[in-house]
């Protein structure tokens, strides 16, 4: 009998055999494993309304910032620069809404300053990519010299201005501003609503309302009143970055482009496809990230400080890997990236519903899930690529 074709191999897959195909499948059993211990663990507390909301709070900013780094990652690119990035653009926004605008040029809106902060990260952002394509240097090297260099220049410059490089009594925007509101306002508020009205009337029907209730029943507090009102507004911008991104990869000419910019660059600029621009745009992609992240920050706690993004760009790159992202490029998923953000953010949470783990072991897992990450996507990749 001849040899199966390619074609009639694919056609005899089963559903479970082309899941445990996909990329991200290692990162959604994590995923699935870690929520269900930490719900053991805290004997529900860290998924009942307070908990959840706190929980998606750190899923969404790390989530927004890995979605960045992963895209790049998968067209064979590295930023290091991401931590610094934020630092710098919260100071900015922040120095803009205390101070005014620069040149004596009058007050500061949340808008203007949004706007003039978002222009210089993404300018710097392209010439970060412009200096890797040009130069043909590691983008682990550029990125690395410009982490120092963009934290050394907020730290210099903004202590000049505000003889600090921290930046706080700001005026609650949210009150005045839709800008201010759409970073750091409240999302999604019709969910807790719904919660709370469930509970209303499971109360009504004479059930219990022991600490078993509070923990995993609606949305009350001990009054009897709405505890939580809405998610941050960064849930939201997670949603959304996401969202693009996907269809970006998923659905477009230019998703095709960073994979195969990413899996062999000198094969894909022979074929038509434009890598330096692909690279410098996904550089001024993480520099919009970054600034979405600091503006949610800004915005939500009206204060700022030059050292909010310290290590940040470590915990992109470490979530883009855990949720399938190959270190080489060409491999990975937007999905993927969720459900690492999902893992890395309840883990790290983890020590404020269960007091007594020591904090330390935060590390210690995301040192070995990274690790094991890394073996898991090779593995997959070869098996997805026929041993290549």
């Amino acid at each position: 009998m001849a040899d199966l074709s390619e074609a009639d191999r694919l056609a005899q897959e089963t559903w479970l055999q082309r899941t445990i195909r996909r990329p991200e499948i290692g990162s959604f059993i994590v995923m699935i494993v870690i929520v269900v211990v930490l719900t053991w663990a805290s004997n529900g507390k860290a998924f009942n309304a307070l908990g959840l909301k706190n929980n998606i709070q750190i899923i969404a900013q790390y989530g927004i910032i890995a979605i960045g780094a992963a895209l790049l990652m998968i067209a064979g690119e590295f930023d290091l620069s991401i931590g610094s990035m934020i630092g710098f653009a919260g100071m900015s926004m922040a120095i803009m809404l205390k101070w005014g605008l620069p040149f004596g040029l009058g007050a500061a809106t949340p808008l203007t300053a949004l706007l003039i902060t978002l222009a210089m990260t993404l300018t710097l952002g392209w010439i970060i990519g412009t200096i890797v394509v040009r130069s043909g240097l590691s983008s682990f090297i550029v990125t690395l010299a410009f982490l120092f260099f963009m934290r050394g220049v907020t730290e210099v410059s903004f202590r000049l201005i505000n003889q600090s490089t921290q930046v706080s009594g700001l005026p609650d925007f949210k009150e005045e501003s839709w800008v201010a509101w759409v970073f750091g306002g409240e999302v999604f508020g019709w969910f807790y609503d719904a919660w709370y009205w469930i509970g209303v009337q499971f109360v009504n029907m004479g059930v219990e309302r022991g600490d078993q209730w509070f923990t995993l029943g609606g949305n009350l507090n001990r009054r009897g009143t709405q505890w939580v009102e809405g998610f941050d507004a960064r849930f939201l911008w997670f949603i959304l970055i996401a969202l693009v991104a996907y269809y970006i990869l998923s659905r477009t000419q230019l998703g095709n482009w960073i994979y195969a910019t990413g899996d062999n660059k000198d094969a894909a600029r022979a074929n038509g496809v434009p890598t330096n621009k692909v690279k410098i745009g996904l550089f001024m992609f993480t520099a919009f990230c970054a600034t979405i992240f600091a503006a949610c920050q800004v915005f939500e706690n009206n204060t700022s400080d030059a050292a909010k993004g310290n290590l940040m760009e470590l915990f992109a790159i470490a979530i883009a890997v855990v949720g399938g992202t190959l270190m080489t490029g060409g491999f990975g998923t937007v999905l993927g990236v969720v459900f690492g953000a999902i893992t890395v953010g309840l883990v790290a949470n983890a020590v404020f519903f269960i007091p007594a783990i020591d904090g330390a072991w935060f590390r210690v897992f995301l040192g070995a899930i990274l690790l094991a990450a890394v073996f898991a996507n090779e593995r997959i990749r070869k098996r997805i690529t026929g041993g290549i």
